[in-house]
């Protein structure tokens, strides 16, 4: 398990899994893993979970030897999928935020943009989320140790409230709602409090998110709000879906 630039929250999932991990303990040997351990073995590595986004010269590099080191590289949470909510950073001046926040803005080394570790190098599979859920995570790393395909839905929070019996909170309330281009993962935990989704996920495998801004501003949104709407977790992924 390797960490970029993120805030911890996927590693953390992982190890919340407890009982399940004690199920493949027999199974795996953890290599590096500094979340959990300061024990760390050189490579090569059957398999690299990488959470967090490229933000340095230094990221780039290390996530190339990540991946020169790692028979198989997964990238897990919205930071390592998409370039996280610090990819804000890609629709500003990143110059002009580091003059305005550090006092000594030279000291500090960054790149103008925050990009997914698929940018930089070839990536096996991508598991989204923010942060990623602890039963996908498991398929993940069950699927690689057993050699097939990890079984990941790619449709929408829609079917996930369907099946949990959730109104929709759009249909009934007028709540902005993400759900219909976000891909599932969550189990449309924000619809079933009333709350419309957040897109924590990432688009989804059949999003139209063009046909579904008109309705976000029916519901009350102005450009603005759509905009500040669709720029959170995974500003990026949303971004190439609204301008292909």
């Amino acid at each position: 398990m390797f960490k970029l630039a993120s805030c911890d929250g996927c590693q953390l999932t992982l190890l919340d899994c407890e009982d399940e991990l004690l199920a493949l303990a027999g199974r795996v040997e953890i290599a590096h893993f500094l979340e959990a351990s300061s024990a760390v073995r050189p490579g090569p590595y059957d398999l690299a979970l990488v959470e967090g986004s490229v933000t340095t010269a230094e990221d780039a590099e290390r996530v190339r030897a990540i991946r020169a080191a790692s028979r198989h590289l997964v990238t897990i949470g919205a930071c390592a999928t998409a370039g996280g909510i610090q990819a804000l950073r890609n629709f500003a001046d990143v110059e002009a935020y580091r003059r305005t926040v550090y006092a000594r803005p030279e000291y500090v080394a960054t790149l103008a943009t925050s990009t997914p570790v698929s940018a930089h190098v070839d990536v096996d599979f991508e598991l989204r989320g923010c942060p990623v859920d602890k039963r996908q995570l498991i398929e993940v790393i069950t699927a690689f140790l057993a050699g097939r395909s990890p079984d990941v839905p790619n449709h929408s929070v829609c079917f996930d409230c369907k099946r949990r019996g959730t109104v929709c909170v759009t249909v009934a309330h007028g709540t902005p709602c993400l759900g219909p281009v976000t891909q599932a993962g969550c189990g449309a935990l924000c619809p079933a409090y009333g709350r419309g989704c957040f897109g924590c996920f990432g688009p989804s495998a059949s999003a139209n998110l063009p046909a579904l801004i008109p309705l976000l501003r029916r519901d009350g949104l102005d450009e603005d709000d759509v905009d500040r709407f669709l720029h959170t977790f995974n500003a990026t992924a949303f971004e190439e879906e609204v301008d292909p």
